[in-house]
Order: C-alpha cells, then sequence, then structure tokens
C-alpha cells in the first residue's frame, strides 16, 4: 500500500503563492517508485475533480492543465519522497480542495492521463481558498 499525506493550503489572496506538499510512504511505494508517476488535482465546490499537473518519479518530466500552466510547477525529492506544487499568480478560481494521487503504472501509461480513475491512491486533501 501507498499512504499519501498532502500538507500546505491555506487561505491566500489574489496574485500571491502557496505552496503543497504530499509525502509517500510505503513499502510498495519506496520499492516500485520509479515506475509511478505522481499527480495533483483539485475539486472546486459542485464540480469534477479535475487534474493539474503531473510528474513522473523517474526523470521528473512534467505535464500541466491549461489553465495553470505558466503559474504553478510541479517538482519531486525522490530523497524525501515528496512532490511538491508550487503556485504562482493565484485567481479565486484556483479555490479549492487539492488531492495527491499516484500511478504505479505511471512509467507506462505517461504522465498526461488526465482520468481520475487511473491512479490508485489518494491523499485526503488540503483547502486552498483564494480571495479577490
Amino acid at each position: 500500500q501507498v499512504q499519501l499525506v498532502e500538507s500546505g493550503g491555506g487561505l491566500v489572496q489574489a496574485g500571491g503563492s502557496l505552496g503543497l506538499s504530499c509525502a509517500a510512504s510505503g513499502r510498495t511505494f519506496s520499492t516500485y517508485a520509479m515506475a509511478y508517476v505522481m499527480v495533483w488535482f483539485r475539486q472546486a465546490p459542485g464540480k469534477e475533480r479535475e487534474y493539474v499537473a503531473g510528474i513522473s518519479w523517474s526523470g521528473g518530466r512534467t505535464n500541466y492543465a491549461d489553465s495553470v500552466k505558466g503559474r504553478f510547477t510541479i517538482s519531486r525529492d525522490t530523497a524525501k519522497n515528496t512532490v511538491y506544487l508550487q503556485m504562482n499568480s493565484l485567481k479565486p478560481e484556483d479555490t479549492a480542495v487539492y488531492y495527491c494521487a499516484a500511478d504505479p503504472n505511471g512509467a507506462a501509461r505517461g504522465i498526461g492521463d488526465y482520468r481520475r480513475s487511473s491512479y490508485d491512491y489518494w491523499g485526503q486533501g488540503t483547502q486552498v481558498t483564494v480571495s479577490s
């Protein structure tokens, strides 16, 4: 099993920045990490959960949704088993619960899979609120 724990959410004014972290643990992750793709999704009230960004554990290739491209940066620290999402130039429409997720078959599937069903492991989510 893999456990994902997000942190770093909060309240920020429009135009501000916020950083999220997702710590991964579990024997499965430690053994097969190089095959994983880690992603961030978000879900605003009354809306579907949507893909935000993804990164391959091996090589660190990245992919972004058009809505965040140029403003958000996903990265990972393989020594700490942690994925980050740096969010700049935040807008009120970025307000959502942000979830970290993992695809243990990501190396074969690729980093641009927007389907929620492709990700086997999910964190509990962290709230990000952007005030106007």
